[in-house]
């Protein structure tokens, strides 16, 4: 396998180990149909994979995350890339989901969103505003002193945050999708206090 992984790999997949995660899982995920979003190889008390992944137009689901788990379970079995016991946990990006990928930068365009840096950016390296798109390979960001263009690759971590704006927008996407189908909610029904009395 060869390190041909795209530019915002160091946002899916920061250390060593999580890049190699990415070159075995990768090729599985996008022949699924699905996208990876991030990989993490977390050691405390106990080793967790930790797989993040999203359709490619968003709103997975469920049943999507247990194809993916089952079918990484199999392909991890085989590579054997993790010397210790490890859990393998498979989930969606959520609604303040992590931004690891340029063309999301774009999609989420107009939301609020923090950003960090590597090195230091006008004597700064955390940024918080309001997403104002991509131009060519830089992040552009509205922060107080006006929009900040950001080199995709100078950043280390980028997420939305969690707005009113951004909560109603992914319910409507939902709704809008079919996920949320109001059919299976029970109807309300009101009994009225005077029915069938004269």
């Amino acid at each position: 396998m060869t390190n041909d992984l795209p530019l915002s790999t160091t946002l899916i997949a920061k250390a060593a180990i999580d890049r190699r995660m990415a070159e075995i899982i990768t090729p599985v995920i996008e022949d699924m149909g699905y996208e990876l979003v991030r990989v993490r190889l977390m050691s405390g008390k106990e080793t967790i994979l930790q797989i993040m992944a999203d359709k490619p137009e968003g709103g997975i689901e469920v049943d999507d995350l247990a194809l993916i788990n089952q079918a990484l379970g199999a392909v991890l079995d085989v590579e054997d890339p993790i010397v210790e016991e490890y859990t393998l946990e498979v989930s969606s990006p959520g609604i303040d989901r992590p931004l690891t990928r340029l063309k999301d930068f774009d999609m989420f365009e107009g939301y609020e969103a923090k950003i960090e840096t590597e090195e230091l950016i006008d004597g700064r390296r955390r940024f918080k505003g309001e997403l104002a798109g991509v131009e060519g390979d830089e992040v552009l960001i509205n922060v107080a002193e006006g929009t900040v263009g950001l080199k995709f690759d100078w950043l280390t971590d980028a997420k939305l945050v969690l707005t009113d704006e951004l909560i109603k927008e992914m319910l409507r996407q939902r709704k809008a999708s079919g996920a949320i189908d109001e059919t299976k909610f029970d109807e309300i029904q009101t009994e009225g206090s005077d029915e069938g009395e004269e």
